[in-house]
């Protein structure tokens, strides 16, 4: 029983604080990113590589590579932390971290785009 209950609080701590949602980071569908990002002088960050920004990029987004920590830091530090952010990379993985990491460097609005450039129905080609 005690191993039980050990068990079963560990879990919980694990997925209890997993499943908050954070208030300061929404994920967007594709029509919802560009309904906003179309509609609104906003700060659109590509977060890929600049090899993979120059091979395709959502028209006026700003290129912050998240794997350049030190570039990645300075450059959000000059960005607005109270006007809102929307992020983006290749599939939704390492925006979702750079949003993370925004949320703890104060910024209070945070969108990210589900599923990332590869979804991303808007492509002029």
């Amino acid at each position: 029983m005690k191993k039980y209950i050990i068990i079963m609080t560990l879990l919980s701590t694990l997925f209890g604080a997993n499943g908050q949602s954070n208030k300061a980071i929404k994920i967007l569908t594709a029509t919802e990113y560009y309904n906003a990002i179309s509609n609104n002088d906003v700060q659109l960050v590509d977060v890929r590589t600049e090899k993979e920004y120059n091979e395709g990029a959502i028209e006026n987004a700003l290129n912050i590579d998240f794997f350049q920590q030190e570039n990645f830091n300075s450059k959000f530090n000059k960005l607005d932390k109270e006007k809102p952010v929307y992020l983006y990379c290749r599939s939704g993985n390492r925006s979702l971290q750079a949003a993370k990491k925004l949320d703890l460097l104060g910024f209070k609005k945070i969108y990210d785009l589900k599923g990332g450039y590869m979804g991303w129905p808007y492509k002029k080609y």
